[in-house]
């Protein structure tokens, strides 16, 4: 018969939990299993959402729905789209959201929060509703990505975790999917595991694999995410056994199915091609192995390659593929296509997984639930771009019927309907700007992830976000995807959107004014 653990003694626990301490009271006890308590990602919180936490409890608002999005306001790289990742790792720490006995003892010891609250903490679980576009989507700025819909304190601390996991996902999607339309027909191979920040390497690589990354030499983020392993060797090899030859030949006896030399740790054009076509003749083709390629790490790629790639022909080996890397962005890459650079496939790190840029996702209040409907908030201020588009909103991207491009997407409230048959888009800043469109297809980009707490969402696989992304990626004219004179993709609202912004600004403006005249408020 099973034995109750309010029963159970100090060693039957220590025991249970497997704990090596020397434990004699409850309070030792105690003490170790907070020390030994993993770290617990719902708390990575900035501390003003738990200290507004408070109030909301406080105030009695804890029950309070609220509705929250997720967008950006601009895109990186000098660039006319951005790649939407980081929704399965969002998916993820939603269905682990909870906080533990350790974490309610250090929140206790700040001395900022009642013991009311702390137990509402304890046993705080996501009871709300999310919708999202889903990872791979082109999106584009101020239109919800994510839509959430929860009591205001849940709602309030996802905050944070949302916003780095959307941030970083989406920067690294764009900046690979950019590399790899830039190499295209090349394949590009992620090379990022040691160039990025920490393990959040493991999910960059998932986000370059949906950005169009083939392959990955991360093997934990292969094992992971179902992704094909892959690399050559390092410098290090050459370096200990002396000189190429004798390094080469060492790692084709071990690796004789996959013999790619990296040919440039003493001089690529004397030394290493040399000594791999010299392996190539003495080993691998006599015992009926492949000479698969070489990988070139410095110096003049142009150049370089189109000197390996006369060597490896003159010696009879032209079926070896020449590989490079060293630091590759998305201009180098250009430019070597330009110049008919003979290369067959290409490795990035750095500006792969850690990019130079950030993308300006953040995450607003837009609605609070009163009376049962949605009554809308905004933000305003002195900075046009940072005026928050208000209410519980849809958006949806039309797509020429004829040719399958997308013409452009519509932010509207909830409750409208969008014609199947005809639409007038009006751009936002200057409304003399009107297209009337017919001929279209219309979908609704959102999905439904979370409903009352539970996932409803099939999260696809890894490969699968990659082939969407490919797919949705070709619905955008070219001119949109150029690389800096790019044509801007249009992002419209609503007439009924556009009014109430509108009509909101001048009423809350109004009572700015109107106060500042009382004397309440000083400019």
């Amino acid at each position: 018969m099973e034995k109750k653990i309010e029963v159970m003694n100090l060693q039957e626990i220590k025991d249970l939990l497997g704990l090596e301490e020397n434990v004699t009271s409850w309070q030792e006890l105690k003490e170790v299993i907070l020390k030994n308590q993993k770290p617990n990602l719902t708390m990575l919180v900035d501390f003003y959402e738990f200290t507004m936490s408070q109030t909301f409890f406080d105030t009695g608002d804890k029950d309070t729905k609220a509705y929250f999005d997720v967008f950006f306001r601009s895109h990186q790289f000098n660039g006319g789209y951005t790649i939407s990742s980081g929704l399965q790792e969002i998916i993820d720490f939603i269905k682990n959201f909870h906080f533990t006995y350790g974490d309610i003892v250090y929140l206790r010891g700040t001395g900022q929060f009642t013991e009311e609250f702390l137990s509402y903490l304890r046993n705080l679980k996501f009871t709300g509703d999310i919708w999202a576009i889903p990872d791979g989507t082109p999106i584009f700025p101020n239109e919800p990505v994510i839509t959430v819909k929860a009591n205001i304190i849940e709602a309030q601390l996802l905050e944070t975790l949302m916003l780095a996991y959307f941030n970083h996902g989406s920067l690294i999607a764009t900046a690979t999917k950019r590399l790899s339309t830039a190499a295209s027909p090349i394949k590009i191979a992620d090379f990022g595991a040691r160039r990025g920040h920490g393990i959040s390497v493991v999910q960059g690589s998932r986000h370059a694999a949906i950005g169009g990354f083939v392959s990955t030499s991360n093997v934990l983020a292969a094992q992971q995410y179902g992704l094909h392993p892959s690399g050559t060797m390092a410098h290090a090899i050459i370096e200990f056994y002396g000189n190429d030859y004798d390094a080469f030949m060492a790692y084709a006896k071990s690796n004789p199915n996959n013999f790619v030399a990296l040919v440039d740790t003493y001089n690529t054009l004397y030394s290493g091609i040399p000594a791999a076509i010299q392996v190539a003749k003495d080993y691998l083709i006599p015992n009926g192995y492949p000479f698969k390629g070489i990988r070139i790490d410095s110096g003049d790629l142009d150049y370089l390659t189109k000197q390996a790639r006369k060597l490896l022909d003159e010696a009879g080996m032209t079926d070896t593929k020449i590989f490079v890397t060293n630091g590759l962005t998305e201009k180098d890459i250009t430019d070597l296509k330009h110049s008919h650079a003979p290369i067959d496939n290409e490795g990035v790190g750095d500006n792969a997984i850690a990019p130079i840029g950030r993308m300006n996702g953040v995450y607003k209040l837009v609605a609070v639930l009163e009376n049962g409907k949605p009554v809308p908030r905004i933000k305003l201020s002195d900075s046009t771009v940072k005026i928050t588009n208000p209410g519980y909103k849809k958006v949806y991207r039309f797509y020429d019927r004829e040719t399958g491009y997308a013409l452009g997407d519509v932010v509207a409230l909830s409750h409208e309907k969008i014609s199947k048959e005809r639409y007038t888009l009006i751009s936002p800043i200057e409304e003399w700007k009107r297209k009337e469109i017919t001929d279209y297809e219309v979908r609704e980009l959102q999905v439904p992830i979370f409903q009352n707490g539970q996932l409803v969402y099939q999260v696809p696989t890894t490969l699968e976000s990659a082939a969407y992304c490919e797919q949705q990626f070709q619905t955008l004219y070219p001119e949109i995807k150029r690389v800096g004179d790019f044509h801007e993709y249009y992002v419209d609202l609503s007439e009924e959107l556009l009014a109430l912004k509108k009509a909101m600004i001048k009423e809350h403006l109004g009572e700015v004014e109107k106060q500042k005249k009382i004397g309440q408020y000083h400019a």
